[in-house]
């Protein structure tokens, strides 16, 4: 029998909020985090437009340490600190060799590389900042976790694309099933409202550029009108544990890790499997994985990038995996309201479909304002419905043709 894995600890930091609390009251009132770019001057972009955390201040989270990371540890460290302090683990309350870390990351340090990497072109090899490798690389945003709560075990990180945050879930859950930890903070982060990186996904046309001028409005999954993505920030961290440790320290359980899969399209770098079989098969692994039929699912967290390839194919995708029940279902897109956050998306979006389960409450899909005909599927349009949620999907799918998907449901006894 697969040992019973459970959350027991949530943390984000977001454009809607620098925790979890405010990320959740934000997204129910299907409010927007998408505004103009404020990072860097956007005068020669086409696209000027993202969801960036505001007003965070890492210093008064982290101390000192902070002007060790580059935003994209900052953002995973003070998550994973909220998380930490939600599920009631403190300093010596926990066996730091049976303490995880596996966060996904699907970029690394943006904004370090960037300015490192002209100072080396305005001044020389001599003068390239010396912190600059040790903030850059993308196993350093669990390495810093680690360091600041002592977690001595596992501890890596999962870079594929948008899956990212996703798969580090589905490893973290593996890795409590094999016995190899107690304990697992995971989730994923990402900082990459960059010159560099907003350019990147620009001439790839992946991103929004007709909503410029209305930016709470650009960020559409599933609509007609949808032109590309918009890309947002933060983090997303949870407290993933064994049943049994939980329960023997009187845990405080959200909702239990019931499932996971993932596939890889073997098609193309960038688009989604045109059949969407990947992607499918990803959603059907996931219900083995968790000994669930299709029917049990109420509630899927779709990846509802906004782009004009993702929505529908993913739509197909789900129908393939879900037939006649995938017209039951409720499916809504959070990244209309937080942006997409790349390698964060799993882990954000896996905190909201916790807490679909735990409230009751099914976030909606906001600027939906008349669907796609191939998207044709309960997307919950603009306004959130109340719905008991016995179980339910979160799925991401990155460029390489990453497929991950978790199921998480209800914990009973």
């Amino acid at each position: 029998m697969k040992k019973r894995v459970v959350v027991t600890g949530m943390g984000s930091v977001t454009a809607l909020g620098h925790n979890t609390a405010q990320l959740w009251d934000a997204v129910k009132a299907g409010k927007s985090g998408v505004g103009k770019i404020t990072h860097f001057d956007t005068t020669d972009y086409a696209c000027n437009i993202a969801a960036e955390v505001k007003d965070f201040d890492a210093k008064a989270v982290l101390g000192k340490e902070a002007r060790k990371m580059d935003r994209f540890s900052q953002f995973a460290v003070a998550a994973a600190i909220e998380a930490m302090d939600d599920a009631g683990l403190s300093a010596g309350s926990y066996d730091p060799e049976r303490l995880g870390v596996i966060i996904g990351n699907g970029i690394g340090g943006h904004t370090t590389e960037e300015e490192s990497h002209k100072a080396l072109l305005e001044k020389g090899p001599t003068r390239l900042p010396p912190m600059t490798i040790p903030k850059i690389i993308s196993n350093i945003a669990p390495g810093n976790i680690a360091i600041m709560l002592n977690a001595q075990g596992p501890c890596y990180t999962i870079t594929t694309a948008c899956s990212s945050g996703t798969d580090a879930i589905g490893a973290a859950l593996n890795t409590i099933r094999a016995g190899q930890a107690d304990i697992v903070i995971t989730g994923g982060t990402e900082a990459a409202i960059t010159p560099f990186g907003i350019a990147g996904f620009i001439v790839i046309q992946a991103l929004s550029t007709g909503f410029n001028d209305t930016p709470e409005k650009a960020s559409r999954p599933f609509d007609k009108d949808r032109d590309g993505f918009v890309m947002g920030e933060g983090a997303g961290v949870l407290i993933l544990e064994s049943l049994e440790h939980a329960k023997a320290r009187g845990a405080h359980i959200y909702a239990e890790v019931a499932g996971y899969g993932m596939t890889c399209d073997a098609n193309h770098l960038t688009a989604p499997h045109p059949e969407g079989v990947g992607a499918a098969r990803a959603m059907k692994l996931a219900l083995e994985d968790a000994d669930l039929k299709p029917e049990d699912i109420d509630y899927i967290n779709a990846h509802g990038t906004s782009t004009p390839l993702n929505d529908p194919l993913e739509t197909l995708a789900i129908k393939k995996a879900f037939g006649e029940h995938a017209y039951k279902l409720k499916v809504s897109s959070t990244k209309s309201m937080t942006g997409h956050c790349i390698g964060a998306a799993g882990g954000i979006e896996a905190i909201l479909t916790v807490m679909a389960i735990k409230e009751g409450f099914v976030p909606p899909t906001i600027n939906l304002d008349e669907p796609d005909p191939k998207c044709d599927l309960d997307y919950v349009p603009n306004v959130g419905q109340n719905l008991k949620v016995r179980a339910a999907m979160s799925e991401t799918l990155g460029f390489g043709g990453h497929n991950g998907v978790i199921v998480l449901k209800e914990y009973t006894e």
